[in-house]
């Protein structure tokens, strides 16, 4: 979940905002744990597990800390929060599935602010299709105080169909969501030079973190780099970039418990060749700060976001080797449209006029290629099921992956 749409470019971080005093000694609790982490590991740590701490500490990471990430008031703003059309278009994919599925479940993976359960759950009602349950997996008590909250004020009929969890269920049939989630996930650096591959990693120097590469301690973490780099000209003059090692583990674990439905992942990236493209030589790393996206992944720990974008290639190979079967590949712009766009927003009465430029204006930033149209791209995947995923029935993109 996190960087969702951005203002493009990078800031410098001296023009970022100063965090309150409060903040600052979150932040500061959290560098001394992360300053010990690196003491007992010898003097470094790998920067997928620094990510993993600055993002995910207990207590003090940027997640599952107390501070207010999404909206205006927050460091960004994702899709489900730009317009109710987002997620009405995603109930009509799910009502889809579900119609072959009489006792299937939704399992939402990091609901956010929960804007995106409250408008699903409502658009299917609508549609007379309601889940048997609607399950989010979400870490942060914060985050899942806040999403019980807007349910309850808004859907409360619906409130007894949720619940929450704290770890992948034993066994799910249904529909999986997962809005700007894999971006989310700690990623691992590389550098690829004359030396060979290097393994990025995290010192303590001169009060500050620092990056530091060197021959990996990753199992298997060369070959990795070499498979994904294999055939495409980045060449080996200090080609820096990242790559996602829990796509495995995570799409493993999710395939031993589904049975049967379906699974919908939205998210920023690119195919393997658009990812490591050579012009692509310092990465995608990037961070989020009240609005403002900047390359300083050790700039006050805890307080900003830090994201990878997705390589949906490597997304799509560890899917398929958990199981589940391509539905397609495509751009949220075309998703949305192939899932009823155009049908909804010409529901819209224009008479109001206020609530029907609001709704003309969430359509631009959904679909337009210079705000999120064409940015954020959406996979699926089947698994025994029959019926094919609609929304990717007006452009199928799975040829470039």
């Amino acid at each position: 979940m996190s960087a969702s749409f951005r203002l493009p470019g990078r800031a410098p971080v001296s023009d970022l905002p100063p965090p309150d005093p409060a903040a600052l000694e979150l932040s500061e609790q959290l560098q001394t744990r992360i300053r010990h982490e690196i003491e007992a590991a010898g003097g470094r740590i790998s920067f997928d597990h620094f990510m993993e701490l600055a993002l995910y500490a207990p207590g003090l990471g940027y997640y599952v800390a107390g501070s207010r990430k999404f909206g205006e008031a927050g460091d960004f703003v994702t899709a489900p929060e730009v317009s109710p059309l987002f997620a009405q278009c995603i109930a009509h994919q799910a009502a889809e599935l579900l119609g072959e599925l009489p006792q299937g479940d939704i399992l939402e993976f990091g609901a956010g602010s929960g804007v995106l359960a409250v408008d699903l759950l409502a658009e299917l009602e609508r549609l007379g299709q309601l889940p048997n349950r609607y399950l989010i997996l979400e870490l942060s008590p914060e985050l899942q105080q806040r999403q019980r909250q807007i349910l309850r004020e808004r859907v409360p009929q619906l409130l007894e169909r949720v619940s929450w969890l704290s770890q992948m269920p034993s066994r799910f049939e249904g529909f999986v969501l997962a809005n700007e989630l894999l971006d989310a996930m700690p990623a691992s650096r590389f550098r690829h030079s004359e030396a060979g591959i290097e393994e990025g990693f995290v010192v303590w120097q001169e009060e500050g973190f620092r990056d530091h590469f060197a021959r990996p301690e990753t199992v298997g973490f060369s070959e990795q780099v070499k498979r994904r780099l294999a055939g495409l000209p980045v060449g080996s003059g200090g080609y820096v970039s990242e790559l996602n090692l829990r796509l495995g583990p995570w799409f493993a674990a999710l395939g031993g418990a589904f049975e049967r439905g379906a699974v919908l992942l939205i998210d920023y990236g690119y195919p393997r060749s658009e990812y490591y493209h050579p012009q692509r030589s310092e990465g995608t790393l990037m961070c989020h700060y009240r609005h403002r996206a900047h390359a300083d992944p050790y700039r006050w720990p805890g307080l900003q976001d830090i994201t990878a974008q997705v390589d949906f290639t490597a997304v799509a190979e560890a899917a398929e080797q958990a199981g589940f079967a391509l539905a397609g590949y495509t751009t949220q712009a075309h998703f949305l449209m192939a899932s009823g766009l155009d049908e909804l927003l010409a529901g819209s009465d224009p008479d109001d006029i206020a609530a029907h430029m609001a709704r003309v204006q969430g359509v631009k930033k959904l679909t337009l290629p210079s705000e999120m149209g064409e940015r954020f791209k959406v996979i699926g995947f089947t698994k025994q099921m029959k019926n094919r995923m609609r929304g990717f029935g007006l452009l199928d993109l799975r040829g470039r992956l």
